[in-house]
């Protein structure tokens, strides 16, 4: 027999609690006081990972290998000797061509929040004692867009690189154009496209490494024109959008599509390399090709 307790003898005398103003504010105060930022909870399987760990893991979750994003200046730390790149080009900013409605506050106010002046920091520095230009784009400064900036401070890491003799390391992570410049943007693609060839037929050795995301027209020109081709586990890359390829051929894409391992198993990437194996794998890919370089000019 399915009784209900509470309306028994033995609770007649029960009533239901409500908290008063006094006592709420008491409990808050009584909450531990934690520091902003000191824990970080992963988006992919929601663990809750003390932040300092997280740095010394090189920003990636231990218990599912989310790639959190990471900042130009902590991909230098994490791939470059002593963490130490001698930049170039530090100074160079965007005229803003097309007069663009509001672009200049926003390149302003971004520059502010960043510490960046564009979405890009190009340099040269050592990889387990080898000599490399560098080149990383930081998604932070407008989702990494590439615009008149980008494409005129590539163009000049490859040029010197030609001239030095060095190989070229590239770490992409972009959204496309930056449609505030317009065709201006566009142009890059050509640009930094011609300045690679020149270094390619210099016989230089030139590596990308393409992060989440990289996509529209950088992934349309120097991201895929590397020698060597390495991908981060679980980066986004691809031109258009998922949403938008679909809408257009009017078909369901295949699972994982235009994820790093889906390139992989289609042979538009060469190698997935963890962030932990990142500075080894360079290091090796340079050492080897400055060794056959060496060789084949004796």
């Amino acid at each position: 027999m399915n009784r209900n307790p509470f309306k028994s003898k033995k609770y007649a005398t029960s009533k239901i609690y409500r908290a008063r103003p006094q006592d709420i504010e008491r409990t808050e105060e009584e909450r531990p006081n934690v520091p902003q930022g000191i824990m970080t909870k992963c988006p992919k399987c929601g663990k809750v990972i003390y932040t300092k760990l997280l740095l010394k893991n090189f920003k990636r979750c231990d218990e599912c290998g989310y790639n959190f994003k990471v900042s130009a200046n902590e991909r230098f730390a994490m791939i470059l000797d002593e963490g130490e790149l001698f930049e170039l080009d530090a100074h160079i900013t965007t005229k803003d061509p097309l007069q663009f409605p509001g672009y200049g506050d926003k390149l302003i106010r971004t520059q502010t929040q960043t510490g960046l002046v564009d979405g890009i920091v190009t340099g040269k520095g050592k990889i387990d004692g080898l000599p490399v230009m560098l080149g990383v784009m930081d998604s932070a400064f407008f989702m990494g867009s590439m615009g008149t900036v980008i494409g005129e401070k590539l163009t000049r890491l490859f040029e010197r690189a030609t001239k030095e003799r060095l190989p070229v390391i590239v770490f992409t992570a972009s959204g496309g154009a930056r449609m505030q410049e317009g065709i201006f943007s566009l142009m890059q693609m050509a640009k930094v496209s011609a300045a690679v060839a020149k270094h390619s037929e210099a016989g230089l050795l030139y590596v990308t490494v393409l992060t989440d995301p990289t996509t529209g027209g950088v992934t349309a020109s120097f991201a895929m024109l590397g020698d060597i081709i390495l991908a981060e586990p679980g980066a986004l890359i691809g031109f258009a959008g998922p949403r938008v390829i679909e809408q257009t051929i009017g078909q369901k894409l295949p699972e994982g599509f235009q994820r790093a391992e889906f390139l992989l198993e289609h042979g538009f990437v060469d190698q997935i390399v963890s962030r932990d194996q990142l500075k080894q794998t360079l290091g090796n890919i340079i050492r080897l090709h400055s060794t056959a370089h060496q060789g084949s000019a004796e």
